[in-house]
């Protein structure tokens, strides 16, 4: 190492080079990403388009919401191409340096093959030194230093045979490590330029950029909501466990979004004490008397009168309060989706003890009411058909009559052409078309749900305390498909099949049924339902493996039983029940052993497929992760003409148990349902054998009418006894003893266990 020396660069040969690489990676991927273009509209998505007032007043909005937007295209284009021509230049720069002298070779300048001797050597250099040499008309000094070079390395001995030797007149020359920067930086007259820059760059400008960003982010949550809102939240959620709809709506209106002091975007305007008063005296219950912080203050009062103004689909002034509202319904649906998540974590946050209070189901779900609310701009208790174009309050009375009694919009999309056009026979052929349309691209989802307990030897059978498993796949289709098809029935709305003349009987059967099932299930769903299981014994084992399976549950606890679950007590009932198990086993013996031996010969049928079912789970679980790791958020295009944006459909997709009003599974949040969707809901099985009724739902941040709910009948068996001694383990008794307090002392434990303990 001792012969490197590193030298700049003197002519600026290799800092071109290095400024061309530079600036070509920077050029080529902003050409491609931010050259404006003028997307070409595909004509038959066009023609799927609702061409109703109320969108085409949208699209216009939307439009001149970007004033500035042709100017920056124009910037952006001019910017990339001086970068162009920049990056053109540096090219000609570039390929204009003269490199042979890199190259040199003497016999090629002199004109001469190699070997020549030295007359012809001299012969040459005399003929080409009097049309080369300076002092001559046709002169070039370049050149003939060159020439005069190849000259003195062909005559002299020592350079020729350097020259033959190692291609360099001058020997083997020494490594040398450029520098692709001019030598200028470094000369002690520019020092002070170059130190100035470097300061201003790298300790002022960049940290400046730094810090602004990172003050700027940790203000936000990671649904680019403000903390202080998301700490709100918390708070009247946790103040408020049973919240109806109105609540939510006010507690949401209150966001620090809508403050002045904490968004710069907010526009507070002198107009706004005239004009709010006035909308305040139209709107009924609006509930501004309210005396809590922050739901008194004047921009909470303001933001909340435009919500209900945006639902009740009220005309306000166009250059201000109009402004506000659409800025106010833009930001809710982020807001609602942290409203949802601070509920959600409340909830496990009471599983764990952490709080007294638990939030129950219906407050989860009036905070996802609100999303579809607020994007169609219509109130929850209003006919969903109000969704469609054309369609308003005066329009309502041609959907019932005698024959028909339409309340939804799948009931509407299953009617015959004929029978349809004849209800909407009030609006000509144009709109009757529009909203066809705007029908036949709603959705339709096709709910399955699966229920498995993973790596069990038994996948189907649920035991007491183990984590269940809930596969739910979505299949999306057009509400086109069903125009004309009858035979589908809208699944949870029998108050329709009840009011039709048609279906009275049916009608009459569905009450009978819903009384008898309200006669079975009287008892709390997480309490023993029939007296054919006998409550399980208190015993060590069980407690073990619930403490073995407890950890395999991701972000969700199952509910602790109703306060007003009572265990029965053991002595009396074991009794009774012990008599009736007596007879149901002399009936039932020889079909128990005919169970074990299918039960086997299942287990060794299945034995060779285990591992292909464990690997295929395992590749779902890993694709599952990816997708999630880059989760997308399109999907479908909503037909919303109230919301002042272009929104996609998502979705919400959880487990609760209507009985004891809890919620069993964290809302997973579908945001990429194109065609179909697989997600994965997992819950702890309750403690005590028995026939439990649960309930997957669905909801829709988009629609008002396209919820769906699927009830799940789980029957929990006992767990199964641990062996009492095993080669592996090796308990003392203070382990024992300690792992016995600990399974007491599970969410599940009632008042009556900790009395006899």
């Amino acid at each position: 190492m001792g012969g490197q020396k590193f030298e700049y660069d003197e002519s600026g040969s290799t800092f071109f080079y290095f400024v061309l690489s530079f600036l070509a990676l920077i050029l080529v991927p902003t050409t491609f990403y931010y050259w404006p273009r003028k997307r070409k509209e595909d004509p038959a998505k066009k023609a799927e388009l609702c061409q109703c007032p109320n969108c085409v007043k949208k699209q216009q909005i939307i439009e001149q919401s970007q004033p500035y937007k042709g100017v920056k295209n124009f910037f952006i284009k001019i910017a990339i191409v001086l970068g162009w021509v920049l990056l053109g230049f540096l090219a000609y720069k570039v390929s204009q340096f003269d490199y042979e002298m890199s190259n040199f070779d003497p016999y090629e300048i002199l004109g001469l093959p190699p070997g020549a001797t030295q007359a012809e050597i001299k012969k040459s250099y005399r003929k080409q030194s009097l049309i080369l040499h300076p002092d001559k008309e046709t002169g070039d000094e370049k050149a003939f230093m060159k020439l005069t070079k190849a000259y003195q390395a062909l005559t002299d001995d020592e350079a020729r045979r350097n020259f033959e030797k190692y291609g360099n007149p001058d020997g083997p020359g020494a490594m040398s490590f450029g520098i692709a920067l001019p030598s200028w930086i470094v000369e002690k007259e520019n020092s002070v330029w170059v130190l100035g820059l470097y300061a201003l760059v790298f300790m002022v400008a960049l940290p400046t950029a730094v810090g602004t960003w990172w003050y700027r982010s940790i203000r936000f949550s990671g649904e680019q909501v403000l903390l202080d809102t998301t700490q709100m939240y918390f708070y009247f959620c946790h103040k408020t466990p049973s919240m109806p709809l109105k609540r939510a709506l006010m507690i949401l209106a209150a966001s620090c979004e809508f403050d002045r002091k904490h968004n710069s975007e907010v526009i507070e305007r002198i107009t706004d004490n005239e004009e709010v008063p006035m909308l305040l005296r139209e709107l009924p219950n609006l509930g501004e008397k309210n005396k809590e912080q922050p739901l008194c203050r004047p921009y909470s009062i303001k933001a909340r009168a435009l919500l209900h103004a945006h639902l009740s689909r009220m005309k306000l002034p166009p250059n201000t309060l109009e402004c506000d509202r659409r800025y106010v319904v833009s930001r809710c649906p982020d807001l609602i989706v942290e409203m949802v998540n601070c509920v959600n974590q409340l909830i496990a946050l009471a599983y764990a003890g952490r709080i007294p209070r638990l939030p129950t189901i219906e407050t989860i779900e009036n905070c996802m009411k609100l999303s579809p609310m607020t994007v169609q701009g219509l109130w929850e208790y209003k006919s969903p058909l109000l969704q469609l174009p054309y369609i308003t309050e005066d329009h309502l009375k041609h959907f019932t009559n005698r024959k028909k009694h339409i309340k939804s919009l799948l009931q509407l999309a299953q009617l015959p052409g004929e029978d349809r056009r004849q209800v909407l026979r009030f609006l000509n052929d144009k709109q009757y078309d529009d909203l066809m349309k705007v029908l036949g691209n709603m959705p339709y989802i096709h709910f399955q749900v699966n229920t498995e307990v993973i790596d069990d030897e038994n996948s189907t059978v649920v035991t007491a305390g183990a984590i269940v498993t809930v596969t739910v796949l979505l299949r999306r289709t057009n509400m086109k498909e069903l125009f004309g098809d009858t035979t589908i029935k809208e699944k949870g709305i029998k108050e329709d099949e009840e009011a039709s003349g048609e279906n009275g009987e049916k009608g009459d059967n569905d009450k009978n049924d819903k009384t008898d099932k309200k006669e079975t299930f009287k008892r709390p769903v997480w309490m023993k339902q029939t007296k054919k299981h006998a409550p399980p014994k208190k015993s060590k084992k069980p407690a073990a493996n619930k403490q073995q399976a407890k950890p395999a549950a991701v972000n969700s606890t199952p509910p602790p039983p109703s306060s007003d679950v009572k265990k029965p007590k053991q002595p009396k009932k074991r009794e009774e029940e012990g008599e009736e198990s007596d007879v149901g086993s002399s009936d039932g013996e020889s079909g128990s052993h005919s169970s074990a031996s299918e039960d086997e010969s299942r287990e060794k049928s299945s034995a060779a497929e285990d591992d292909d079912d464990q690997w295929d789970k395992f590749q779902k679980r890993l694709q599952k992760r990816e997708r999630l790791e880059g989760r997308s958020k399109s999907s479908h295009p909503v037909h919303c003409p109230y919301f002042p944006q272009e929104k996609q459909e998502f979705w919400w997709c959880y487990i609760c148990d209507r009985k004891s009003h809890t919620l069993l599974t964290a809302p997973a949040h579908v945001t990429a349902l194109v065609d179909t969707h697989e997600l994965q809901l997992r819950f702890t099985a309750p403690r005590w054998p028995g026939l439990y009724t649960l309930a997957c739902c669905l909801r829709s941040d988009s629609y008002i009418g396209m919820d769906q709910q699927q009830d799940m009948k789980v029957d929990v068996k006992e767990a199964a006894a641990v062996p009492a001694e095993h080669p592996q383990w090796d308990l003392s008794d203070s382990d024992t003893d300690n792992n016995d307090q600990g399974g007491n002392e599970s969410e599940f434990t009632t008042d009556d266990e900790a009395e006899e303990d």
